[in-house]
């Protein structure tokens, strides 16, 4: 009813403003049912949705919310936020053609939160957030701000030899055991971000806990916003907590804050598109990962990196199969990413920790984010590792005679030193200036 029709019944005027205001409330509830239930998918006849869009299974004692990943002529297929255990053919669902959105706001920080934006922590609901849609744009190509400025992550090894830039996007590739979370730890506790966002995906619901309070500790904790999915989530729930972890990211970073986002693992986010790829009927490509988890990987890790305001650090570990370091996803995030970290299962098997292999790593942006003499310490010392791990096998057999080489007899010299500088304890912090000045002292000590 409009104002003039409001007028000429003779109601009062005073009422048109809310009852337009309830108009714009009320939408039409839209209706489908289930028509088959097959592995982790469930099909809807009746509802006209694209994909995206959301569902809700409301049958009986069930109260299921979904998504839908696929579209077919007479029927919308969805995934499940939840178990499709109880399901049945005919249950009533309702469509919602609206995005998925996230709760933004600094009274995130300290909080663990689900990928559906709920409290984990048993510290009561997170009151006072803005609601913004899950799906964020990168930042313009050509209106990136450069990656000229050193980040500082707290790792010796890390902030002189393979050195971090501010908004710069780097994958630690390692095997499982080597010590990756203990080292998203230590960079949580210690780098020089504003802010961290940590998305655990697909990890042990038993390690959620031993990573809060053993690794990132409260001091860690109370900059950061963690968003967990385990391994018992459903295939959606993983995936989107990867989205989530990193819209959250864009928020903070649009407020001016240079932020950490570290993600463990974009191996398991992969894996969870594969599952919801193969159940949307995709045909397997390579090791069975449908196309779509080729095309979503620069979707996801482009939105990371400097902006015209803010910045973000895009930390991305990668869980290689079998130490396989070019296997499909691997292979792929390299090409994508700034820079790789490689963990050597060699050296965590030596107690050398963090296992670092500086030699294998990569950092795109060295020359961007280090002065002349910084850049002359790390070439030469990356010089006397290359020199005696090229040596190592004459020397541990006794068929290298000293004085051959001499670059190689610096670096045999200087094993045990350069040992000590790559190693750290868990609770030690170091910035960057501190760590160049050790590197330093390192390389004049042994000239």
């Amino acid at each position: 009813m409009s104002a003039a029709s409001v007028h000429r019944s003779g109601l009062d005027p005073h009422f048109a403003p809310r009852l337009e205001a309830a108009r714009s409330c009320v939408q039409p509830m839209r209706l489908g049912t289930i028509n088959r239930v097959l592995g982790l998918r469930f099909d809807v006849e009746g509802l006209d949705l694209p994909v995206g869009a959301s569902v809700r299974v409301t049958d009986r004692s069930i109260d299921l919310w979904g998504e839908v990943v696929a579209v077919g002529e007479n029927a919308v297929t969805c995934m499940p936020l939840g178990e499709v255990k109880g399901l049945r053919v005919g249950a009533r669902v309702e469509g919602h053609d609206r995005p998925a959105t996230v709760g933004v706001g600094p009274q995130l920080l300290g909080r663990v939160i689900d990928a559906l934006g709920r409290p984990l922590d048993d510290l009561g609901p997170i009151a006072g957030l803005a609601e913004v849609d899950l799906d964020g744009a990168p930042p313009h190509p050509l209106r990136r701000a450069m990656i000229d400025e050193k980040m500082s992550l707290g790792i010796r090894a890390w902030d002189t030899l393979i050195p971090a830039g501010r908004g710069q996007r780097v994958g630690i590739f390692a095997g499982s055991g080597v010590g990756k979370s203990t080292l998203l730890g230590m960079i949580a506790r210690n780098t020089a971000a504003d802010v961290n966002v940590v998305a655990l995906i697909g990890e042990r619901g038993r390690e959620v806990r031993e990573f809060v309070e053993n690794d990132l500790g409260p001091e860690g904790l109370a900059r950061s916003v963690l968003v967990v999915a385990t391994s018992d989530s459903p295939a959606l729930v993983r995936f989107r907590a990867a989205f989530v972890a990193t819209r959250i990211a864009e928020h903070f970073r649009d407020q001016g804050a240079d932020v950490m986002l570290m993600m463990d693992s974009l191996t398991r986010f992969c894996m969870a598109q594969r599952e919801i790829g193969l159940s949307a009927g995709e045909p397997p490509t390579s090791r069975g990962y449908p196309p779509s988890v080729f095309s979503l990987l620069p979707r996801l890790l482009e939105r990371a990196g400097a902006a015209e305001v803010g910045s973000i650090t895009g930390l991305y570990t990668v869980l290689v199969d079998g130490d396989d370091h070019n296997e499909p996803i691997s292979d792929a995030a390299r090409s994508i990413l700034d820079g790789h970290v490689v963990l050597s299962r060699k050296l965590a098997h030596a107690n050398h920790y963090p296992a670092i292999d500086v030699l294998a790593s990569v950092s795109r942006v060295t020359n961007a984010v280090t002065s002349n003499e910084e850049r002359n310490m790390l070439y030469e010392l990356r010089r006397l590792m290359a020199a005696e791990a090229e040596a190592r096998d004459l020397i541990e057999i006794g068929a290298y005679v000293p004085g051959t080489n001499p670059t190689v007899d610096r670096a045999v010299a200087m094993k045990d030193g350069i040992r000590g500088f790559l190693t750290q304890r868990v609770d030690d912090r170091w910035d960057a200036v501190r760590s160049f000045g050790r590197l330093g002292e390192l390389l004049g000590a042994a000239s």
